[in-house]
């Protein structure tokens, strides 16, 4: 059995340098029980996103970041360390590479068949890179999501809307703390208990219920006196949507984020309870798909059924409508996908996710940070009441961490102003700044990041490849390359990044490059594709673009 793995935190490292101690805390901080999903079998969040291959791998990767130089590169296939090469100190740490199948190949048959085989691994976005914070790392996409349609349909406020979700997995969570956070009332369907009371320990929910009528009950009664509250109920999602649509009940918004992308390993199929399903990966894959596929066009039909009966409707990233599609349901995609319809104007200003983890194990590290934000940043609001919010809800487990979605050159003054705290002693130790893998020039992913993009390259997966590359050519610490995170196999390229702020004036170089890199590439994306946004953003921030 492995040995519980937390991060080391302080002032002494175990590396040779901090650079590299910095993302040997990140690979354990993800495995760390609080923070992981399973952390024992090397699952991060997101049905099998795994942070490495295998036991062994962890350890053999744990064992040659420290014994890494400052000149060399270690290089990991899937989660299996294969070599280190001498490059220079200002090349990446670490490159990485994950789940990548040749495209013909990319379908889940041949990969698990490849994984089974001990060849490859899944590695999600996050989990793969490194760089997950848990349920905090998604939060604000959401939230942000929940305010633009409260913008859009409910005069800026969820107060008094009943919104119907499902699941409760490291990605999922985010979402009744989003609702709540809107003023609104969320009701999300989670079939294993476990997870439903990690989230009531965690203050995600507030209260569990076993059966549709105590939710429905519960949520009338918050909603008519228009008080927050998220609702875990116990149930199959697709049973309870369909349930719901024979009550004629109809919520305010509905949506889901089951992990419906991985069919075989994400999803339960209705009838099979979780020791069935368990039985059933194992024993009958082939039946056991089969089955889910067939609970899930039961699961959109529902959906699409709300969206008819006047509710706010869209997909949240799982790619559910593209399996129900699969499964010969013809109308999956006559819902919007998150993206494309509320998140897409944030990525052509450049705006986006970046994470900074406070390497000392410190959570005062980050409440520094805080407030030097609200000082600097005082005239985006959007900032300022993101990070009043979650230092109110957001509870720190493993490495304390914060998230923002920053413009262009709020990111490029964040690097500046996170390196000068280190190199002051303001803070006690460095600070790795990572994000998401969910921008425009981070993912390709027709389903969801790059839906219904104007000029039609919704599948053109040149973009992220440059970012990893761009990255690699500018100093970052670890970059990868990955396929299939959040929407499955055969469904995304995406690519990742982290540096470290450790106060050098050779790291503020770095950070002063890198953090332009992500965000402008963004803007030049959407620019390409034709949005006037985009385009205009160029011409005031003086990017360098040729046509």
């Amino acid at each position: 059995m492995l040995q519980t793995i937390y991060s080391p935190t302080g002032k002494d490292i175990s590396c040779k340098s901090w650079e590299t101690e910095a993302l040997l805390r990140l690979l354990m901080n993800s495995l760390d029980p609080r923070v992981a999903e399973n952390g024992q079998d090397l699952i991060v969040y997101g049905g099998t996103g795994k942070a490495a291959r295998s036991k062994t791998m962890l350890r053999a990767i744990i064992k040659e970041l420290q014994q890494l130089d400052s000149d060399s590169t270690l290089l990991i296939q899937s989660g299996k360390p294969i070599a280190s090469f001498r490059t220079f100190s200002f090349f990446p740490r670490v490159l990485a590479s994950a789940a990548m199948v040749v495209p013909a190949w990319a379908t889940w048959k041949e990969f698990s068949r490849l994984e089974e085989k001990g060849l490859t691994m899944y590695g999600q976005a996050t989990a793969a890179s490194w760089a997950y914070i848990g349920v905090q790392g998604v939060l604000q996409a959401t939230f942000e999501t929940m305010s633009e349609v409260a913008n859009r349909y409910f005069n800026g406020s969820l107060k008094g809307k009943i919104v119907l979700t499902s699941g409760l997995g490291g990605m999922g969570s985010a979402q009744p703390l989003s609702v709540t956070m809107n003023g609104g009332v969320a009701i999300v369907v989670e079939i294993d208990e476990s997870k439903i009371q990690k989230r009531l320990m965690n203050n995600y929910c507030d209260i569990m219920a076993h059966t549709i009528d105590q939710a429905l009950q519960l949520a009338e009664e918050a909603a008519q006196t228009g008080r927050p509250l998220a609702i875990a109920l116990v149930g199959n999602a697709a049973d309870v949507y369909c349930e719901l649509v024979e009550k004629g009940v109809t919520p305010d918004i509905v949506t889901d984020q089951t992990a419906a992308h991985d069919l075989l390993h994400g999803y339960i199929p209705s009838g099979v309870s979780l020791e069935q399903a368990y039985f059933l990966r194992n024993k009958k894959p082939e039946k056991y798909v089969e089955m889910a596929m067939q609970t899930v066009t039961a699961h959109v039909a529902a959906i699409k059924m709300f969206q008819e009966r006047g509710a706010v409707v869209f997909d949240y990233g799982n790619n559910i409508r593209g399996q129900a599609k699969k499964a010969g349901y013809e109308e999956a995609f006559d819902f919007p996908g998150f993206v494309s319809e509320y998140l897409r104007p944030l990525y052509c200003e450049g705006r986006g996710p970046c994470r900074w983890v406070a390497l000392s194990g410190d959570p005062g590290d980050i409440y520094k940070i805080d407030e030097v934000i609200l000082s600097e940043f005082k005239s985006d609001e959007r900032i300022c009441r993101w990070i009043r919010y979650v230092q109110d809800k957001i509870y720190f487990y493993g490495l304390p961490a914060r998230t923002c979605w920053l413009n262009y050159k709020e990111r490029d003054e964040l690097g500046e102003i996170i390196n000068h705290m280190v190199a002051s002693g303001r803070l006690l130790a460095p600070v790795a700044i990572t994000r998401d893998h969910s921008e425009g020039s981070t993912m390709a992913a027709p389903t969801r990041e790059t839906e219904g993009m104007l000029d039609g390259s919704d599948a053109v997966a040149d973009w992220p490849i440059l970012n990893g590359l761009l990255n690699a050519c500018a100093g970052a610490s670890m970059v990868s390359i990955q396929h299939g995170g959040g929407v499955g196999i055969g469904n995304s390229i995406h690519s990742g990044m982290t540096a470290v702020a450790d106060g050098s004036i050779e790291s503020f170089e770095r950070l002063q490059r890198l953090l332009k890199i992500d965000p402008g590439l963004n803007i030049i994306r959407h620019a390409d594709a034709g949005y006037s946004t985009a385009q205009s953003m160029i011409d005031k921030l003086g990017i360098k673009k040729p046509l």
